[in-house]
């Protein structure tokens, strides 16, 4: 797909990563009708997911290339504006996922983010930034708040509308994804079972060295949701 000149022909390896990012967190559960992915081409352009269920994009199914300034090419998604103002704002930032995990749905329509209580929550540390809006964000001046209350955290989590997470490729991005539901599902057993009183939060000093990219953690997770992809094999 062109946008601008650039071309990204849908067989190029970026787009076989976005393909199977989405795939792969459709089959983890953690989007469903809604959600989307993108990874950065370069400082003006990323490249965003099919704009269809992410389970149901198929081999070769094109993402679109989308500008970090200007409009958003016919027929992407309205909340892709989120994507745009973090790939802005955050130069560091190659991946982005928009998602839709239970338990951090759960715990968000109560306003609450999950603490990092455990080694995959350590990622989070000092905690996770709540948008209290539950309106879908569909206008620039929405999609700027949410980057600006995220700033430099890994992820948001939008009240009673999922989450957004960010990292430095799209592969890290969708392991954090999986990471941060791991996260709400401690925060939410611990509160049913009346523990989370007596559960620790990490330190910002125990956090940041558990937090380690180092033993290919990332790419181990990746490995493990990509799993079975048809598209999936071991040069990526």
């Amino acid at each position: 797909m062109t946008q601008a000149g650039l071309i990204v022909d849908a067989g190029d390896e970026r787009q076989r990563i976005v393909r199977i990012a989405a795939r792969s967190l459709a089959r983890a559960n953690l989007v469903h009708a809604y959600g989307h992915c993108s990874l950065r081409l370069d400082a003006r352009y990323f490249l965003v997911c099919a704009a269809k269920p992410m389970g149901l994009i198929d081999a070769g199914d094109p993402g679109t290339v989308v500008p970090v300034d200007g409009e958003l090419p016919q027929g992407v998604l309205g909340e892709v504006r989120i994507h745009q103002q973090i790939y802005k704002n955050r130069p560091e930032a190659g991946g982005v996922v928009r998602s839709m995990p239970r338990d951090v749905m759960t715990l968000s329509a109560a306003g609450i983010t999950p603490a990092p209580r455990h080694g995959m929550g350590s990622y989070f540390s000092p905690g996770v930034p709540l948008w209290d809006d539950v309106q879908l964000v569909r206008s620039d001046e929405q999609a700027k708040g949410v980057a600006a209350a995220m700033a430099g955290a890994a992820a948001i989590v939008m009240r009673g509308n999922g989450a957004v997470v960010a990292a430095e490729d799209l592969q890290t991005a969708v392991g954090l994804t999986w990471y941060l539901e791991d996260a709400a599902r401690i925060e939410l057993q611990l509160r049913c079972a009346g523990l989370a009183s007596e559960a620790d939060v990490l330190t910002p000093e125990q956090a940041s060295r558990r937090a380690t990219r180092s033993g290919r953690i990332f790419e181990r997770m990746w490995q493990y949701l990509g799993a079975g992809d048809p598209e999936w094999f071991e040069a990526i």
